[in-house]
């Protein structure tokens, strides 16, 4: 497809229960291996979770929250956890010809979020040797991606203005003594998820070189999981 032409639709959808974002991404895989949909960046919050990667130790996790469900999934990575205040993203890509390099789109993700941070005023980077971004010491989102027909899905989540206590559950990523933080405890408070979203989105298409982003309709993307019901919306 000619650069010029290569559009990314964007669904801000609020907050989403983990496994119903899960069921809707596997039914936006399947559209987009048909090329019925243009590639797709799912944006949006989760109630509190942790999630387990396909080949995740279970001894990170250390004492989750009896109210806290734990969902292991076919991602890459270990453990890590979602809820209120962290943007979640889910980008539904179809990788070809040169974009086929699972190591070059872990690369262009962390791009994406440290060039959103940087429009933030956070400077942030990577870690040698892990994926993600951090923030000197510190952890401030987490990726783990799933690729299925050369269709990613799963993605990133970047701390926001989330509850850090939560990762004192688990150990997150699995990386002994990692630190997490987030974009209101380095000191910007103000930043809302929704108005960090909207930096996302632009850092996101200017990163993967989409000529432009639309926002989709997120009723008729809900209607993929729910065909019988005609304004199908998310609910935590």
């Amino acid at each position: 497809m000619n650069p010029s032409e290569r559009k990314l639709a964007v669904l801000e959808l609020g907050t989403v229960d983990y496994d119903r974002a899960l069921k809707l991404q596997t039914a936006l895989v399947e559209v987009r291996a048909r090329d019925d949909i243009h590639d797709t960046l799912l944006l949006l919050e989760h109630p509190h979770v942790y999630t387990l990667g396909r080949g995740a130790d279970e001894k990170f996790i250390l004492s989750a929250p009896v109210e806290v469900p734990i969902r292991r999934v076919s991602r890459g990575g270990q453990v890590t956890y979602h809820g209120p205040g962290q943007l979640v993203g889910y980008p539904i890509l179809k990788l070809d010809g040169k974009r086929r390099d699972i190591a070059r789109y872990l690369r262009m993700l962390e791009t994406a979020m440290i060039d959103a941070l940087a429009r933030c005023g956070v400077s942030a980077g990577r870690r040698e040797g892990f994926t993600g971004v951090w923030v000197g010491a510190r952890k401030i989102a987490s990726i783990g991606v799933g690729i299925r027909r050369w269709i990613t899905y799963h993605g990133f989540a970047l701390n926001v203005a989330t509850d850090l206590s939560f990762f004192n559950s688990v150990v997150p990523c699995g990386i002994e003594g990692c630190e997490m933080t987030s974009i209101a405890a380095l000191g910007r408070p103000e930043i809302t998820v929704a108005e960090f979203s909207e930096i996302m989105r632009e850092s996101f298409r200017e990163t993967f070189n989409y000529a432009h982003s639309v926002l989709g309709d997120s009723e008729a993307i809900w209607r993929l999981v729910d065909p019988g019901e005609p304004n199908a919306q998310a609910h935590s």
